[in-house]
């Protein structure tokens, strides 16, 4: 009895496949305008109606193949980065995954409307089966669908913590062979590594002998931030530059005394403009000190 009954399920699967080929275009025109391919493909009708085609040749496949509840099915493969980009479309317009799920649930519909007038001379039974199995189908699909908004979410987000990481660590020149590095806020193990990158490039661009790494706006300083520090340090001096670290302040220095952090080898000045004038008098300029505001020169 099982055994037929699974004949039965793979024999309608493959009925399915079969509506699916043969309704292709119809249900690719009637998809064309529904909202999750109307809204991405803004260029030509046509075009949508081509991604149409081709979501439903993977439905097509899944379905003679027997898999209509599987996600990691063959048949989605081929359509896989399509749908990853057209959800992360929806994702970047502000729609979230439950919402793009529900424009996917759209395309059932039409479909089902379809199958209804493929099968209306079939037995109640075999109809009731046709669009059993093209609803678990089309679920199968918005799972694959919502599964690629989530990473393209993902993607995104990360993207935009990088941004936000690059923008929130630039490297200033301040004078010719020297660069400074302004830091603010947390130093962790990501943060560290974009400012280490950000810095050897301008170390190469500007052809600097100087670095200067100001951490004023870094609230406190552990054994972590001491390390990524010294791992800068090491790899500017490799690239040719002498790194300066400033901004240490008093709460800042008895911290890194009662941990035991050797910063030694490491240059260090109370604060940016104190660092800029060691770098200015290591080339050889003079730094002096002009007239107080208002005074007259002797």
């Amino acid at each position: 009895m099982q055994v037929a009954e699974h004949d039965t399920a793979d024999g309608v699967a493959k009925e399915l496949g079969g509506f699916l080929e043969r309704r292709r275009e119809q249900i690719a025109q009637r998809w064309a305008d529904a909202p999750l391919f109307r809204t991405v493909f803004t260029v030509s009708r046509d075009e949508a109606v081509e991604a149409c085609k081709a979501v439903v040749d993977a439905l097509a496949d899944v379905a003679r193949s027997g898999r209509l509840e599987d996600v990691q099915a063959p048949g989605f493969a081929a359509v896989r980065d399509q749908l990853g980009r057209m959800a992360a479309s929806r994702t970047q317009a502000g729609f979230s995954s439950s919402q793009i799920a529900g424009e996917v649930a759209g395309l059932r519909e039409p479909t089902l409307t379809l199958l209804r007038a493929e099968f209306e001379d079939s037995s109640s039974e075999h109809l009731e089966a046709c669009l059993l199995a093209l609803t678990v189908l089309m679920g199968t699909l918005r799972l694959v669908v919502m599964e690629t908004s989530v990473s393209a979410g993902e993607e995104l987000i990360a993207r935009q913590q990088l941004q936000l990481l690059e923008v929130a660590t630039p490297v200033i020149k301040l004078w010719e062979g020297i660069v400074a590095v302004p830091l603010i806020g947390t130093l962790d193990s990501a943060r560290s590594q974009v400012v280490m990158e950000s810095l050897l490039e301008a170390i190469v661009d500007q052809r600097a002998r100087y670095a200067i790494l100001d951490i004023t706006g870094v609230p406190t300083v552990d054994s972590l931030v001491a390390q990524h520090l010294m791992k800068t340090v090491a790899a500017a001096r490799l690239m040719g530059a002498e790194c300066i670290v400033s901004g240490i302040r008093p709460a800042i220095a008895q911290t890194i005394v009662h941990l035991g952090i050797d910063l030694g080898t490491i240059i260090t000045r109370a604060g940016l403009a104190d660092a800029l004038a060691y770098a200015l008098t290591e080339q050889g300029i003079v730094v002096s000190q002009g007239p107080a505001q208002g005074g007259s020169p002797r």
